[in-house]
Order: structure tokens, then C-alpha cells, then sequence
């Protein structure tokens, strides 16, 4: 087993004493032990824990599940719970704290092992899901607040402003962006393209179309003015109704 720092919450010395050398055995590093839970709130910013086992009826003034609440405030670190009995009826409200796992008294080394080792196993993959989703959120944030992009068009790179873009043609291999005053074609799909454009600002009318939503000035299906270039466009049947939706055509 990987040493893993650990702190201990158990009201009882004895049996805190005893799991502190069980998991020493197993080779887990015990950065520190506490009966109480107000105690474990003001240091735990200082230990840096890898894990923490909070006994689930912990007296005193704060509970085991207070404990956790406060831990979570603190830090997010990795909660296994520490309970009675095999037969310990567990309350409902520490499952809605997403506990890591249950270690049932009295302690077994091998259970016990296993058990943090699930917990610190499962809690670093979380930690890459919250990476992850914080990326692509960020991505996404700044896609929206991006005002312009940039196009390979007659062997130059092009700055475009999004407001000024009208719509989007496909071209076989290419596609046309036109703006109220210049078409400029570059090597792309409308796949790649619709990746770059803002959802909330272009919407697809045809298969071969993408358009700015503000610059549409009429419709009368199927067929679409486009406002500043006066170009009429047609509208696929197939995307029809998510247009009127769009638009909140009444």
C-alpha cells in the first residue's frame, strides 16, 4: 500500500490509539489524532491530510456529520467514516455527504487497508472529473466571451469580428463566411466551424447554412432574408422547427 497521510476523529482514546497502530502497520502515516471535531477544524488547513476517518457518533459539541460539513468547507479531502457495528444503522443525511467508504468496528487490517485504499483510489478520479469539467467549462466561457475569430483565407490569416458575420456557406471542402461587406473562404466543414461559433449567437437553417440569428430579417418559408447583404437563403425542413424555437416564433 502507497503511504498515505491520514487523521484521525474518534471520541474514544482507546480505540483511536488502537487504529493509529493498525494503520501504521499497514504502513499509512497518522499526522494526527482528535477527539473532538472543533479541534480537527482549526488545524486541518495545516496538516494537509490525504484522507480523514471521522467517527460517526462522535460526541461533544460537534457531531461526526458536523465534522465532515466543516471539513468540506476547509478542504476537499476524502471522508471515510468510522462506525459502531457491523449491524450500525446508518443516518441518512451522512450518505448525502458522500462519505468515501465505512469502517466498521472493531478494525480489521486488511479490511481497513482496502477500504482507504478504495477512498483515495475513488477520490483521485473524481479530482480528474472536476479538472476536466473545469476545463471545458472554461472553454466554453471563453468561446462565448470571444468577440472575433481568426481564418486562413487567401494565404493570409484573417481577423473576423462575429458581429459582422451574416452567415456561413458550405463548399464542398470549404466554406464562405460572408460579412456585410467581404465573403472569405478558407479550407474548414461546418462542423469545425459551428465548434468555434457561439450556440446563443448562430443557429443552422440548411444543411449548406449557418446564419447570425440577429441578422435574420424575415421569413417565409422556406426561405430566409438575411439583413445587410439582402440575400435570401433557404431553410432545410429538417431544421425548421428548431429555427421557430429559436426565435420564439408566436
Amino acid at each position: 500500500m502507497k503511504k498515505s497521510t491520514i487523521v484521525i476523529v474518534e471520541g474514544d482514546p482507546m480505540v483511536a490509539n488502537d487504529l493509529k497502530d493498525k494503520l501504521e502497520q499497514i504502513g499509512c502515516e497518522v499526522k494526527a489524532v482528535f477527539c473532538e471535531g472543533e479541534n480537527l477544524c482549526s488545524k486541518l488547513k495545516e496538516l494537509h491530510p490525504e484522507l480523514i476517518l471521522v467517527d460517526l457518533t462522535l460526541k461533544g459539541d460537534m457531531s461526526g456529520i458536523e465534522a465532515t460539513n466543516r471539513i468540506r468547507e476547509v478542504n476537499d479531502v476524502p471522508v471515510v467514516y468510522l462506525a459502531e457495528n457491523p449491524d450500525h444503522h446508518f443516518p441518512e443525511h451522512s450518505r448525502s455527504l458522500e462519505p468515501y467508504g465505512y469502517i466498521v468496528k472493531p478494525f480489521h487490517e486488511k479490511e481497513a487497508q482496502s477500504i482507504i485504499e478504495m477512498a483515495l483510489h475513488k477520490h483521485s478520479l473524481d479530482m480528474e472529473y472536476k479538472k476536466e469539467r473545469d476545463f471545458y467549462l472554461a472553454l466554453l466561457q471563453n468561446k462565448q466571451e470571444e468577440k472575433h475569430i481568426f481564418v486562413k483565407s487567401d494565404f493570409k490569416i484573417k481577423r473576423i469580428e462575429l458581429d459582422e458575420i451574416c452567415y456561413v456557406e458550405a463548399l464542398k471542402d470549404y466554406i464562405a463566411i460572408h460579412t456585410i461587406d467581404n465573403t472569405y473562404t478558407t479550407h474548414s466543414s461546418m462542423k469545425e466551424i459551428l465548434k468555434t461559433l457561439s450556440e446563443k449567437d448562430f443557429i443552422r437553417i440548411h444543411r449548406s447554412y449557418i446564419v447570425r440569428i440577429s441578422k435574420i430579417s424575415s421569413i417565409k418559408y422556406p426561405e430566409l432574408l438575411i439583413e445587410g447583404r439582402m440575400t435570401v437563403l433557404p431553410m432545410g425542413g429538417l431544421y425548421r422547427k428548431d429555427v421557430y424555437e429559436r426565435l420564439h416564433v408566436i
